[in-house]
């Protein structure tokens, strides 16, 4: 199954499990019912900030749209079964490193920002995470609400995903960072 297929079968299903319509999820993450149905139907491919919006306003995480469930992923995950997933407009490169646990657990994802690239996200209202960043190469820098961090290869932050967030690279080459997303 291709990412987009992955995404548009996760994110109707997500809709229809919390007996959400399309106008419904549209009111509530700001996206229009058309781009939702556009993706549901593969006919559009949806930016980093537009899947943030729809993964807030739904209460999951950003993996939950991206990847399928497990109860019990394998102990071994090799570099092809991880999935792979980039921004059509900005180029960001997300993998999943760690497969979503349905029953919890810190998921690890890897993040390669493309120079220049900036990419925000909405506060989440309900079901807030955790996430912890490792910078491994490049500059990155996060704005957190009202609060401001610069931070370049081996930093690390601690922040959740209920306030407005956006991430920024300045430099002039790509920076990659990890994430670790836990519900505590």
């Amino acid at each position: 199954m291709s990412i987009d297929q992955l995404i548009a079968t996760r994110l109707q299903a997500l809709r229809k499990s919390q007996g959400l319509s399309l106008e419904q999820l549209a009111s509530s993450s700001g996206v229009s019912k058309a781009m939702i149905s556009k993706i549901e139907r593969q006919d559009s491919s949806p930016s980093a900030s537009l899947l943030g919006r729809l993964a807030a306003s739904l209460g999951v995480s950003l993996a939950q749209l991206l990847s399928e469930d497990n109860e019990q992923p394998a102990p071994l995950r090799p570099l092809a079964q991880q999935e792979v997933w980039q921004d059509p407009d900005i180029g960001y490169l997300r993998r999943q490193v760690t497969a979503h646990e349905e029953n919890g657990g810190a998921e690890l994802v890897e993040i390669t920002l493309p120079a220049a690239a900036r990419v925000s996200y909405p506060g989440w209202s309900h079901q807030a995470y955790k996430q912890r960043l490792w910078m491994v190469e490049g500059s990155l820098t996060i704005d957190y609400d009202d609060e401001k961090y610069a931070l370049t290869a081996g930093d690390a932050l601690t922040f959740g995903v209920d306030l407005p967030i956006t991430f920024s690279n300045p430099g002039t080459k790509p920076c990659r960072y990890l994430l670790v997303m836990s519900d505590k």
